[in-house]
Protein backbone atom coordinates (compact mmCIF):
# COMPACT_ATOMS: atom_id res chain seq x y z
CA UNK A 1 0.00 0.00 0.00
CA UNK A 2 1.13 3.66 -0.99
CA UNK A 3 1.99 6.04 1.74
CA UNK A 4 0.71 9.39 2.10
CA UNK A 5 2.09 12.36 4.03
CA UNK A 6 -0.36 15.79 4.46
CA UNK A 7 0.69 18.79 4.74
CA UNK A 8 -2.43 20.94 6.19
CA UNK A 9 -5.10 19.47 7.16
CA UNK A 10 -8.92 21.68 7.03
CA UNK A 11 -11.65 19.97 6.10
CA UNK A 12 -10.52 18.80 2.40
CA UNK A 13 -7.46 16.93 3.79
CA UNK A 14 -8.98 15.43 6.35
CA UNK A 15 -12.34 14.52 4.25
CA UNK A 16 -9.83 12.58 1.44
CA UNK A 17 -7.44 11.17 3.89
CA UNK A 18 -10.04 9.68 5.81
CA UNK A 19 -11.83 8.09 2.40
CA UNK A 20 -8.23 7.05 1.49
CA UNK A 21 -7.33 5.48 5.07
CA UNK A 22 -11.01 3.57 4.79
CA UNK A 23 -10.87 2.28 1.24
CA UNK A 24 -7.45 1.35 1.88
CA UNK A 25 -6.02 3.51 -0.91
CA UNK A 26 -3.42 4.78 0.89
CA UNK A 27 -1.39 4.16 4.62
CA UNK A 28 -1.61 7.77 6.16
CA UNK A 29 1.45 8.35 7.73
CA UNK A 30 2.20 11.95 8.92
CA UNK A 31 0.17 14.60 9.11
CA UNK A 32 1.65 18.57 9.63
CA UNK A 33 -0.51 21.16 10.03
CA UNK A 34 -0.23 24.96 11.88
CA UNK A 35 0.23 23.17 15.00
CA UNK A 36 0.80 19.38 16.51
CA UNK A 37 -2.39 19.83 18.41
CA UNK A 38 -4.44 20.44 15.26
CA UNK A 39 -2.14 18.12 13.41
CA UNK A 40 -3.67 15.56 16.60
CA UNK A 41 -7.33 16.38 16.21
CA UNK A 42 -6.77 16.01 12.17
CA UNK A 43 -5.40 12.03 13.08
CA UNK A 44 -7.86 11.24 15.16
CA UNK A 45 -10.68 12.70 12.86
CA UNK A 46 -8.76 10.00 10.16
CA UNK A 47 -8.51 7.40 12.27
CA UNK A 48 -4.66 6.89 11.25
CA UNK A 49 -1.08 8.81 11.14
CA UNK A 50 0.96 10.89 13.41
CA UNK A 51 1.18 13.98 14.08
CA UNK A 52 4.25 16.08 13.72
CA UNK A 53 5.81 19.19 14.39
CA UNK A 54 7.58 20.51 11.45
CA UNK A 55 8.97 19.25 8.00
CA UNK A 56 12.53 17.96 9.48
CA UNK A 57 9.99 15.20 11.18
CA UNK A 58 8.02 13.89 8.49
CA UNK A 59 9.16 10.72 7.05
CA UNK A 60 9.61 9.81 3.36
CA UNK A 61 6.19 8.95 1.60
CA UNK A 62 5.38 7.57 -2.12
CA UNK A 63 2.86 10.50 -2.24
CA UNK A 64 2.62 14.10 -0.53
CA UNK A 65 -0.55 16.00 -0.44
CA UNK A 66 -0.22 20.27 0.53
CA UNK A 67 -3.93 20.64 1.65
CA UNK A 68 -2.80 24.61 2.46
CA UNK A 69 -4.79 27.52 1.65
CA UNK A 70 -3.90 28.86 -1.91
CA UNK A 71 -1.41 31.59 -1.10
CA UNK A 72 0.96 29.16 0.53
CA UNK A 73 1.02 26.63 -1.58
CA UNK A 74 4.44 27.82 -3.35
CA UNK A 75 5.87 28.40 0.21
CA UNK A 76 5.37 24.87 1.17
CA UNK A 77 6.49 23.53 -2.12
CA UNK A 78 9.99 25.47 -1.53
CA UNK A 79 10.72 24.37 2.21
CA UNK A 80 9.50 20.83 1.37
CA UNK A 81 12.07 20.79 -2.09
CA UNK A 82 14.35 22.30 0.53
CA UNK A 83 13.71 19.72 3.52
CA UNK A 84 13.95 16.89 0.43
CA UNK A 85 17.37 17.67 -0.85
CA UNK A 86 18.92 13.81 -1.34
CA UNK A 87 15.35 11.97 -0.63
CA UNK A 88 14.19 9.44 -3.33
CA UNK A 89 11.59 11.28 -5.91
CA UNK A 90 8.12 11.11 -4.68
CA UNK A 91 4.81 12.41 -5.96
CA UNK A 92 3.05 16.07 -4.84
CA UNK A 93 -0.08 17.39 -5.36
CA UNK A 94 -1.89 20.45 -4.11
CA UNK A 95 -5.76 21.03 -3.97
CA UNK A 96 -6.57 24.14 -5.03
CA UNK A 97 -8.86 24.94 -8.23
CA UNK A 98 -7.71 27.79 -9.58
CA UNK A 99 -3.48 27.45 -9.74
CA UNK A 100 -1.78 24.90 -11.52
CA UNK A 101 1.29 22.52 -10.50
CA UNK A 102 3.53 25.14 -11.51
CA UNK A 103 4.02 26.47 -7.93
CA UNK A 104 5.42 22.50 -7.41
CA UNK A 105 8.20 23.30 -9.83
CA UNK A 106 10.86 22.94 -6.68
CA UNK A 107 9.65 19.38 -6.56
CA UNK A 108 9.61 19.22 -9.77
CA UNK A 109 13.17 19.87 -10.40
CA UNK A 110 14.70 17.40 -7.87
CA UNK A 111 13.00 14.58 -10.09
CA UNK A 112 9.36 14.60 -8.15
CA UNK A 113 5.87 14.27 -10.28
CA UNK A 114 3.73 17.21 -9.51
CA UNK A 115 0.26 17.51 -9.88
CA UNK A 116 -3.13 19.54 -9.04
CA UNK A 117 -6.35 17.81 -8.30
CA UNK A 118 -9.48 19.85 -7.22
CA UNK A 119 -12.84 18.36 -6.45
CA UNK A 120 -15.96 19.89 -7.28
CA UNK A 121 -17.75 19.62 -4.00
CA UNK A 122 -18.87 22.31 -1.25
CA UNK A 123 -16.95 21.41 1.63
CA UNK A 124 -18.90 22.43 4.70
CA UNK A 125 -17.59 19.99 6.91
CA UNK A 126 -15.13 17.00 6.63
CA UNK A 127 -18.43 14.47 8.05
CA UNK A 128 -20.63 15.89 5.41
CA UNK A 129 -18.07 15.91 2.64
CA UNK A 130 -17.04 12.33 3.57
CA UNK A 131 -20.86 11.02 3.31
CA UNK A 132 -21.11 12.81 -0.26
CA UNK A 133 -18.12 12.13 -2.05
CA UNK A 134 -19.30 9.55 -4.02
CA UNK A 135 -19.76 10.69 -7.83
CA UNK A 136 -17.91 14.19 -7.20
CA UNK A 137 -16.43 15.60 -10.35
CA UNK A 138 -12.76 15.82 -10.00
CA UNK A 139 -10.29 17.65 -12.16
CA UNK A 140 -6.81 16.53 -12.39
CA UNK A 141 -3.98 18.79 -14.07
CA UNK A 142 -0.15 17.97 -13.98
CA UNK A 143 2.77 15.34 -15.28
CA UNK A 144 1.55 12.73 -17.26
CA UNK A 145 2.24 10.10 -14.58
CA UNK A 146 1.03 12.33 -11.50
CA UNK A 147 -2.35 12.39 -13.44
CA UNK A 148 -2.22 9.31 -14.10
CA UNK A 149 -1.58 7.97 -10.87
CA UNK A 150 -4.67 10.62 -9.24
CA UNK A 151 -6.85 9.36 -11.37
CA UNK A 152 -6.73 6.07 -10.19
CA UNK A 153 -6.67 7.31 -6.60
CA UNK A 154 -9.69 9.41 -6.80
CA UNK A 155 -11.61 7.28 -8.74
CA UNK A 156 -10.98 4.96 -5.82
CA UNK A 157 -12.82 6.81 -3.46
CA UNK A 158 -16.28 7.81 -6.05
CA UNK A 159 -14.53 10.49 -8.03
CA UNK A 160 -15.32 11.15 -11.44
CA UNK A 161 -11.98 12.65 -12.91
CA UNK A 162 -11.10 14.29 -15.74
CA UNK A 163 -8.44 16.21 -17.23
CA UNK A 164 -8.20 20.40 -16.70
CA UNK A 165 -5.34 22.23 -19.11
CA UNK A 166 -3.29 24.22 -16.66
CA UNK A 167 -4.27 27.61 -18.78
CA UNK A 168 -7.69 26.85 -18.41
CA UNK A 169 -7.70 26.30 -14.51
CA UNK A 170 -8.14 30.08 -13.47
CA UNK A 171 -12.20 29.95 -15.64
CA UNK A 172 -12.82 26.17 -14.55
CA UNK A 173 -12.32 27.25 -10.78
CA UNK A 174 -14.35 30.67 -11.32
CA UNK A 175 -17.26 28.30 -12.97
CA UNK A 176 -17.19 27.12 -9.76
CA UNK A 177 -16.88 29.78 -7.84
CA UNK A 178 -20.50 31.18 -9.55
CA UNK A 179 -22.25 27.89 -9.07
CA UNK A 180 -21.07 27.19 -5.00
CA UNK A 181 -19.76 30.27 -4.00
CA UNK A 182 -21.73 33.12 -4.53
CA UNK A 183 -24.84 31.28 -3.93
CA UNK A 184 -24.56 31.52 -0.35
CA UNK A 185 -23.55 35.17 -0.54
CA UNK A 186 -26.89 36.04 -2.98
CA UNK A 187 -29.09 34.00 -0.07
CA UNK A 188 -27.21 36.48 2.69
CA UNK A 189 -28.53 39.68 0.71
CA UNK A 190 -31.56 38.85 0.27
CA UNK A 191 -32.21 37.71 3.85
CA UNK A 192 -31.03 40.99 4.58
CA UNK A 193 -33.29 42.47 2.43
CA UNK A 194 -36.10 40.72 3.20
CA UNK A 195 -35.80 41.67 6.94
CA UNK A 196 -35.00 45.73 6.38
CA UNK A 197 -38.38 45.38 4.20
CA UNK A 198 -40.23 44.19 7.40
CA UNK A 199 -41.29 40.81 6.50
CA UNK A 200 -41.62 38.92 9.58
CA UNK A 201 -38.06 37.39 10.45
CA UNK A 202 -40.41 33.56 11.48
CA UNK A 203 -40.82 33.86 7.89
CA UNK A 204 -37.46 34.64 6.54
CA UNK A 205 -36.19 31.67 6.59
CA UNK A 206 -39.00 29.96 5.01
CA UNK A 207 -38.93 32.13 2.07
CA UNK A 208 -35.35 31.11 1.97
CA UNK A 209 -35.73 27.16 2.01
CA UNK A 210 -38.60 27.44 -0.26
CA UNK A 211 -37.05 29.76 -3.02
CA UNK A 212 -34.02 27.75 -2.95
CA UNK A 213 -35.14 24.55 -3.34
CA UNK A 214 -37.51 25.03 -5.94
CA UNK A 215 -35.10 27.21 -8.34
CA UNK A 216 -32.54 24.55 -8.00
CA UNK A 217 -35.18 21.79 -8.81
CA UNK A 218 -36.27 24.07 -11.41
CA UNK A 219 -32.93 24.12 -13.09
CA UNK A 220 -31.66 21.10 -12.44
CA UNK A 221 -35.05 19.61 -14.16
CA UNK A 222 -35.40 22.11 -17.19
CA UNK A 223 -31.61 24.11 -17.53
CA UNK A 224 -30.77 27.85 -16.56
CA UNK A 225 -32.36 29.44 -19.74
CA UNK A 226 -35.76 27.53 -19.29
CA UNK A 227 -35.92 27.95 -15.19
CA UNK A 228 -35.19 31.71 -15.47
CA UNK A 229 -38.14 33.85 -14.06
CA UNK A 230 -37.71 37.43 -13.12
CA UNK A 231 -38.41 41.41 -14.51
CA UNK A 232 -34.90 40.84 -16.36
CA UNK A 233 -36.34 37.52 -17.83
CA UNK A 234 -39.65 38.62 -18.42
CA UNK A 235 -38.16 42.06 -20.31
CA UNK A 236 -39.35 44.30 -17.55
CA UNK A 237 -36.69 46.79 -17.98
CA UNK A 238 -38.12 49.64 -15.78
CA UNK A 239 -38.62 47.04 -12.87
CA UNK A 240 -34.62 46.26 -13.34
CA UNK A 241 -33.70 50.01 -13.57
CA UNK A 242 -35.44 50.99 -10.64
CA UNK A 243 -34.39 47.93 -8.30
CA UNK A 244 -31.17 48.45 -9.27
CA UNK A 245 -31.21 52.81 -8.19
CA UNK A 246 -33.00 51.23 -4.89
CA UNK A 247 -30.46 48.80 -3.91
CA UNK A 248 -27.43 51.13 -5.08
CA UNK A 249 -28.95 53.43 -2.18
CA UNK A 250 -29.32 50.05 0.38
CA UNK A 251 -26.18 49.23 -0.41
CA UNK A 252 -23.64 50.02 -3.44
CA UNK A 253 -22.26 46.50 -3.47
CA UNK A 254 -25.00 45.25 -3.77
CA UNK A 255 -26.94 47.30 -6.29
CA UNK A 256 -23.65 46.67 -8.63
CA UNK A 257 -24.03 43.44 -8.69
CA UNK A 258 -28.17 43.36 -9.21
CA UNK A 259 -27.15 45.34 -12.27
CA UNK A 260 -24.46 42.93 -13.42
CA UNK A 261 -26.72 40.10 -12.89
CA UNK A 262 -29.57 41.09 -14.30
CA UNK A 263 -27.77 42.11 -17.70
CA UNK A 264 -26.18 38.01 -17.44
CA UNK A 265 -29.90 37.19 -16.79
CA UNK A 266 -31.19 39.27 -19.96
CA UNK A 267 -28.70 37.79 -21.74
CA UNK A 268 -29.16 34.33 -20.58
CA UNK A 269 -33.37 34.65 -21.50
CA UNK A 270 -32.71 36.34 -24.95
CA UNK A 271 -30.48 32.75 -25.09
CA UNK A 272 -33.47 30.78 -24.10
CA UNK A 273 -36.12 32.65 -26.86
CA UNK A 274 -33.79 32.49 -29.45
CA UNK A 275 -33.80 28.27 -28.28
CA UNK A 276 -37.58 28.58 -28.61
CA UNK A 277 -37.78 29.70 -32.24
Amino acid sequence: MKSLNLIGSGRVGQTLARLWHDSGTYRIQDVLTTSTVSASRAVAFIGAGRAVGSLSDMQPADVWMLAVPDRQIATMAEQLAASAQGRTPALVFHCSGALTSELLAPLRALGWQAGSAHCNLSFASASTAIAQFAGTPCGLEGDEAAVQALQADFSAIGGRCFPVRAEDKVLYHAAAVFASNFLPVLQAAASELWRDSGVPAELIPLLERSLLRQVADNVLALGPAAALTGPAARGDSDVVKRQGQALAQWDPAVGEAYRALSELARRLAQQGHLQDT
